[in-house]
């Protein structure tokens, strides 16, 4: 009985913020989708279709959806399917091959055939469905909620949903909520965590105080990524990315 009451309240959570997704316009989610292909991409065409180096999976779309190869498994959740899924139900046109896995299995293999006509026919569908895409990362954002909820401590519950709802009360605060939880995920993985400690969405969340905006989730985002890089296997070398991760959040206090 007590399971299923939870289900229900997080249904009903579920639903009530995917209610508030479908309010954003479409000018907002332009503007949105042209913010987060420029922290992703550096607003380049060619950057919606990308193999990072060290990395074991292509980033595709504005938000750099991850896309693994067959046999592959990954810490982090593959996100490109769900998108295709969506572009298809929002009407887009999908060629058969964007379906499965990932038809490249090395960053080699990716860049050898980084012009060919499949590689770009998959740089035109992600360059003409920016606004899908957009409202694909509002939705995830709403959907986080939720799972935060249920993932949190107890005792932090009221805090994460108080500091979630109002950064969504206003124009910067739900970019960003929307570009964070696309950055660095929702928190709600224990795969992804160095020492025991996260980097999500969540993390952040729990670190700020109640009622702080846009620019207390900037410094928390900071915070959060500067404990992550000190915590992280020194072989990684995540300090390299630092500066740019800061620079990145910091443009969420305006």
């Amino acid at each position: 009985m007590h399971n299923f009451l939870c289900m229900k309240i997080l249904a009903a959570l579920l639903s009530l913020t995917l209610t508030a997704s479908a309010e954003l316009s479409d000018k907002e989610l332009d503007s949105i989708g042209h913010r987060v292909w420029q922290n992703e991409c550096a607003g380049t065409r060619d950057g919606l279709t990308s193999w990072n180096a060290g990395e074991n999976f292509a980033s595709l779309g504005i938000g750099h959806f991850i896309w693994y190869p067959r046999g592959v498994n990954g810490p982090f959740e593959e996100s490109f399917p769900k998108l295709i899924k969506y572009l298809e139900a929002g009407g887009a046109s999908v060629p058969g091959w964007a379906h499965g896995d990932c038809p490249w299995n090395t960053k080699a293999e990716f860049q050898k055939e980084f012009q060919s006509e499949r590689t770009r026919e998959l740089r035109n569908l992600m360059a003409s469905t920016i606004r899908l895409q957009s409202r694909f990362l509002a939705e995830r954002m709403e959907q986080a909620l939720p799972k935060m909820l249920e993932a949190a401590p107890a005792a932090k519950r009221d805090r994460v949903k108080a500091n979630f709802n109002r950064l969504r009360g206003s124009g910067a605060g739900t970019f960003a909520l929307i570009d964070y939880v696309n950055f660095k995920g929702e928190g709600t993985n224990p795969a992804e965590r160095y020492k025991g400690e996260g980097w999500g969405l969540l993390d952040v969340l729990m670190s700020m105080e109640p009622g702080g905006g846009a620019g207390a989730f900037a410094q928390g985002a900071s915070e959060v990524l500067e404990r992550r890089v000190r915590n992280s296997p020194p072989e990684r070398n995540e300090s390299r990315w630092l500066p740019g991760w800061k620079a990145r959040v910091r443009a969420y206090a305006g």
